[in-house]
């Protein structure tokens, strides 16, 4: 379908960006529409991995403040491990670089779950999810990430179980960490017939 855009203007030229547009897009019914102003955030793309530890059966997640979550409620959020992805990398080299900062650890394995818009009314990122195994002997970091970028990471190691449980209690509140959390719980499900989540 057509979309013919009229107009580009960038308001915010910071580390993230604020576009402002004009378009017309073809409706349903063949016509065009009216011209439209939409803003758009650019933050880049995203990469992020929920991060399974197949020695221990642990799944790894990081806790870090931040500070938009703060003005909504609680500021400490658990999440996957995730990086931005800068131009002259590709996401899993990004992905490599994040998990040894954040959390210590070499990939043994890289499994792509998905690649999905986060707020594609308002923002153009777009997230590369991966499932990184890794084994007790890829800890070759401390982790925590980087303090001289602000970056005070705390490792969390959950059980499947425990997992489920945080799930039920609705304390997972990022959108990317529930996706990847809940196709983690449901491989683990099918492959062993709901065992696994019950360890």
């Amino acid at each position: 379908m057509k979309v013919v855009i009229n107009r580009v203007t960038r308001l915010l030229d910071d580390y993230f960006k604020v576009d402002e547009a004009v378009f017309q897009y073809e409706q349903f019914d063949g016509r065009m529409s009216p011209p439209i102003r939409r803003l758009c955030y650019e933050r880049g793309d995203s990469v992020a991995a929920i991060i399974f530890d197949r020695d221990r059966q642990k799944v790894i997640l990081v806790e870090q403040f931040r500070y938009p979550a703060f003005r909504k409620g609680e500021g400490w959020t658990l999440e996957l491990v995730a990086g931005i992805i800068s131009p002259d990398e590709t996401a899993e080299a990004t992905l490599r670089r994040e998990l040894l900062e954040e959390i210590g650890y070499v990939i043994d394995r890289l499994v792509p779950i998905a690649t999905f818009l986060l707020s594609p009314g308002g923002s153009s990122e777009q997230i590369f999810l991966y499932c990184a195994e890794v084994t007790s002997k890829g800890k070759v970091a401390a982790g925590g990430g980087l303090r001289d970028e602000g970056e005070d990471i705390r490792v969390i190691e959950l059980s499947l179980n425990e997992l489920n449980q945080r799930i039920e209690k609705a304390q997972i509140r990022d959108a990317k960490t529930l996706v990847g959390v809940m196709w983690l719980l449901n491989r683990h499900h099918r492959s062993y017939g709901g065992e696994a989540a019950n360890e």
